[in-house]
């Protein structure tokens, strides 16, 4: 989805959200991003190594 905007369409974006925001909260708003982007990776990250615990010891109860 994001791979079709292209360097146009995100130079338009960003003129927007500065004209909508301001130039004092663009900042906040983009950390504020990134710390929800790096808790989504964090949570995922978490998930996925359960999973494979979880198959791990299924793997163990099978063989014994």
């Amino acid at each position: 989805m994001l791979s079709n905007i292209g360097v146009p369409g995100l130079i338009l974006i960003l003129t927007l959200a500065l004209i909508i925001f301001g130039p004092k909260k663009l900042p906040e708003i983009g950390r504020a991003f990134g710390q929800t982007l790096k808790e989504f990776k964090k949570s995922t990250k978490e998930l996925t190594e359960d999973v494979m615990q979880d198959i791990e010891e299924e793997k163990k109860n099978l063989t014994k």
